[in-house]
């Protein structure tokens, strides 16, 4: 395989249109599954994502001229599931200071140079980012599979991954004695919005 020229990459950025997230109209949630004897009793809680930034350079005819970046602020994560208010914050809490510890690592990133893109129809591509995900103070490769929806001058781009949070040092939440835990495996499911800009 030839390996491509930074003049190159630098070509194909240029012709791209630059969309920027629109972080209003974006869904990010993550579920996590409860384990341990009182799994039965307890729920699989469901994190929502509310403050999310980023940019996709993407030309619909020069499909190889294909960036993205997205940013979340750690703190910007809320329980969304209908509990008491009391084991929301303890919730939140636990994810905030324990798992994410939020003041120690502010921030999230993705990003992705390069993304492979298939044009399916008329407005509907499958794109396949293989990037690097930061979480937690460590770097990953995470690859992630999205579907593209090109309306005039929005872009809509919905997929799912999952990840390990034993990768990324994470603690597992543990209540209970341990009677009540939190699985390694978290599934993430997103919508992102964004608006090209002229």
């Amino acid at each position: 395989m030839n390996k491509i020229s930074t003049a190159t990459v630098a070509a194909a950025e240029s012709i791209a249109d630059r969309y920027v997230i629109d972080g209003r109209a974006s869904r990010f949630t993550v579920r996590a599954s409860a384990a341990g004897l009182l799994a039965a009793m307890g729920h699989n809680p469901t994190v929502g994502i509310h403050d999310v930034s980023g940019e996709m350079k993407f030309s619909p005819d020069k499909l190889e001229a294909s960036s993205f970046r997205l940013a979340i602020k750690t703190s910007s994560l809320s329980v969304q599931d209908d509990i008491s208010d009391k084991d929301r914050r303890e919730i939140e809490r636990l994810m905030n200071h324990e798992v994410l510890e939020t003041s120690k690592f502010p921030e999230i990133l993705y990003e992705a140079p390069g993304i492979s893109v298939t044009k399916m129809t008329e407005m509907l591509y499958s794109a396949n980012l293989n990037g690097q995900l930061i979480l937690h103070g460590v770097t990953r490769s995470q690859p992630i599979t999205a579907r593209v929806t090109l309306l005039g001058s929005m872009l809509r781009a919905s997929g799912n991954f999952t990840l390990n949070q034993s990768d990324y040092n994470i603690k597992l939440i543990s209540v209970a004695g341990g009677a009540l835990k939190v699985k390694d495996e978290l599934k993430f499911s997103f919508e992102i919005v964004a608006r090209k800009q002229e």
